[in-house]
Formats: structure tokens, sequence, C-alpha cells
């Protein structure tokens, strides 16, 4: 029972921590897409699942809400997909024309085939530019895309709810209605193509993709510098005074406690740690060390056998300090520095390895996590902030399809004029997300092997 217990409590705490940290970073790529005008449908805490809690914000249309996977979150940002259907622009138009229609009469209309009008209804959909349509008692599947779509409402220019406050609620149709494209099909579906993710120019598109990376690391050494200026942090005080002895020791053995005060060593008198640190180390190796301390203000004495690699077992008194804001920020930003030159060092062959041995999966990150909330609420925070901190620089890695390797295609493509083709931009998320499981694997027999076996 306490081993069920145990992994129940590890499973919790990893996933909550892992979730909030994931939701805060899909919460950063979500409010830089609509920070640069673009829409975003959906913002969730958990996995995509078809069993939800939601709402939908009447002032930018985003449903936000939590489904039952709790591995994380995600912002369906549109127009992230590269894909390009030549008749998206026909499609688009002729669904206006008519309010509502199937796929197989707009496909009888246009003259094209069902499989090539639901390509070009899919990536409507996800440009947030029209609406599934569900008669009345017909519920959506998540296996598929739906048949049927309709309009979205819109004003005199063409904005829609997730265009936010340049929308004209007061003027604007209604879901379903027929609407007049204010310009040709080619223009519209370009104006439509403006409020994505595909939409903008690099420097967006660059803003969007590190935001999420910076929310991490923000979170992380806000976190930090919380903790250090309002719980503080626990030093070592440089008297002779016993923190803490440690149980089945040499000093508990030979009748030591907390408390007591070492006044010498082996015959060298102590009035700070340092002193007694010092003593220690010098009379190591000995069959005979005597020590005096004093406890209840009298005086007594003893003597231990300590070899050379022997640890005596006493520990420092400690004391709680907080932190000035200042030097809050400068420990914080240390912490910040170590974390990305680790992340630096995984991409040098040299030590790839070594630092693949350090990391964890989310299963080390499950055990841990829950070790760290057994200690306090200081030590979990602290955790979540460093976890945080990974989190943001290993999302930066150029390896497709993390954020760092999306940066890598657009610089890319920047750099080429043109964008890549879609062939090699799949060739390459495959090859990534192929690295990427390897990587995971790896980490998770490590933490199987340490943390289970």
């Amino acid at each position: 029972m306490d081993t069920v217990l145990s992994v129940l409590s590890s499973v919790f705490w990893g996933l909550l921590m892992l979730s909030v940290l994931v939701f805060l970073h899909e919460g950063g790529h979500f409010l830089a897409a609509r920070a640069c005008g673009v829409r975003v449908t959906e913002f969730f805490l958990g996995l995509p699942c078809r069993f939800d809690i939601h709402y939908t914000s009447r002032r930018i249309g985003t449903k936000f809400g939590v489904t039952p996977l709790l591995l994380g979150g995600y912002a369906a940002i549109c127009g992230m997909d590269p894909t390009d259907v030549s008749c998206a622009d026909r499609v688009l138009a002729a669904i206006y024309r008519h309010g509502r229609v199937t796929v197989a009469d707009l496909a009888v209309e246009l003259e094209l085939s069902e499989e090539v009008v639901l390509e070009a209804c899919a990536l409507l959909l996800g440009w947030g530019s029209i609406a599934p349509w569900y008669e009345e008692g017909e519920k959506p599947s998540p296996s598929y895309y739906p048949t049927k779509y309709q309009t979205l409402p819109r004003d005199a220019a063409g904005y829609t709810t997730f265009d936010g406050r340049r929308f004209d609620r007061e003027h604007a149709t209604t879901e379903g209605d027929v609407w007049e494209l204010p310009c040709g099909e080619a223009d519209f579906l370009a104006q439509e193509r403006s409020h994505t993710y595909l939409g903008q120019g690099f420097l967006k598109r660059a803003f969007m993709l590190l935001a999420g990376i910076l929310v991490n690391i923000l979170t992380g050494f806000l976190l930090l510098m919380s903790i250090y200026s309002i719980a503080g942090v626990t030093v070592p005080m440089d008297t002779n005074v016993i923190g803490q002895v440690d149980e089945g020791s040499i000093a508990a053995k030979a009748g030591i406690e907390g408390g007591d005060a070492i006044l010498s060593v082996d015959g060298v008198s102590c009035s700070t740690w340092m002193d007694v640190y010092d003593a220690i180390g010098k009379a190591a190796g000995k069959d005979d060390i005597a020590i005096e301390y004093e406890r209840d203000g009298k005086q007594h004495s003893t003597s231990v056998a300590l070899k050379e690699d022997e640890r005596l077992g006493v520990y420092a008194s400690t004391q709680v300090v907080r932190l000035d804001p200042i030097t809050s920020a400068r420990l914080s930003f240390s912490y910040v520095v170590q974390t990305a030159e680790g992340v630096m060092r995984l991409l040098q062959p040299q030590h790839t390895m070594e630092i693949l041995d350090q990391s964890s999966s989310i299963v080390g990150i499950s055990v841990m996590s829950s070790q760290a909330a057994a200690a306090g609420p200081a030590t979990f925070l602290s955790f979540a902030a460093l976890i945080s901190f990974s989190l943001g620089f290993m999302n930066l890695l150029p390896i497709p399809p993390l954020d760092g390797g999306k940066l890598v295609i657009e610089i890319i493509q920047k750099i080429a004029g043109r964008e890549l083709p879609l062939k090699v931009q799949t060739i390459v998320s495959y090859v990534g997300i192929a690295l990427f499981a390897l990587l995971f694997v790896y980490m998770l027999r490590s933490d199987i092997l340490r943390f289970i076996l």
C-alpha cells in the first residue's frame, strides 16, 4: 500500500508541476500571438481530448478550458501548419456565398474532388476563417474532419470574433449567414492569411516562437527571487555549535548531539565552525581523537577513531536569511546562466552523454518533485523554478518540433528569401521527432534504473 501511495504521490506532483509549467509556456505563445494580431482558436490546460470543460471568450472567440489529460497544455495558434491548398480561395468564397454547405456540394459546384475540398476546409478551419456545421443532435467526431461547414460572424471589413477589438460586433452577421466578400477571392484569402502565423514576417514569427521560452525563464527567475526574498535561504552559521548529527554516525556513537558546542578537537581550541572543520580534517586518520564539548553549560569529553576517508557526521548550525531584491536577482540569474550552459554542453559531442546521464525524463522529474513537495513549499517551488529553466532552454534546442527547431527553419527561410518546400519541412520534422524520441527513451531508461530498479 505504501508503494502504491508513493507512486501516486510522484505521479501527482510530477504532472502538476509539468502541466503548470507547460501551460505557462503555451501561455507565452498565446499572448505573443494575440499581440501580433494572430488568431488563436483554443487555449487549454491538458492535451487535446474529446472530453473537456471550457468556455468561449466573447471578446476574442478563443475557447479556454481544461482536459483530463493533464500532461501539459496547448495553444491552437492559427496557421502554424505550412500546408498550402491552391483552391482554398475558391472554397472560402463558396462557403460565404452559401452560408452553410457540405463538402460534397462544394466539390460538385467547384468541379473538384471531395478530398481536395476537405483539405482546403481543414486549412481554413485551422486559420479561424470558417466554422464546422453540425445539425441538431449531431456531435463532432475527434477522429475525422467535419463534412459540413458554415460562415463565421463577419463585420463589414471582414473581421471575425477571433480578431478581438477590431471586430465590429454590433454591425456583424451571425454564424451561418451569407456574406459578400469585400474584395476578390485571392485578395480575401490573403487578408485571412494575414491573421495567421504564416501571414506574419520573420520578426513576429520569431517572437511568437521565443515567447514560450521567455515565459519559462521569467517564471523560474521570479519564483527564485520570491523564495530568496520572502521565504529566505538557509545558510550555515560560523559558530562552534553543532546543528545536526547523522544517526548512526561516529559522532552519534560517541554521544555527541545536535546543539552541543565543540570546544576543542585533538587539543586544538575551536570557537568557530571553520575551526571545527579544520581541526577534524587535521586529526583524521588517528585512532584516539579527543573531543571536548559543552552541553547545557556543562563540559564533557569523548574520544573517537576517525579514518582519513571517514566523516564524523556533524553539521553546522544554520539560519534562514532573507536576501534583498538585488542579491536575490543576482543569485537567480546565476541559475539561469548555469542552466543555459548545461543545455549548450548537450550540443557539444564530448559532453553529450555526460549531460544526458545527468538529465531526467518525466519519471525522474515526478520522483524528485514528490521529494521536493515533501520537503516543503519553498523546496518544491525552487525545484519548479529549476525545471522551468530547463524546459525553456531545452525548447531552444535546434530540433523540430521544439521551438528552437522551428526557429532554425525560419532563419533558413529568411536567409534564402523563400519558404522551404513543404516536403523538406516534413522530412526535417520527422527526423527531429525521431531524435527527440530517442533522447526521451534514453533518459527514461536512465530514470528507471536510477529510481525504480
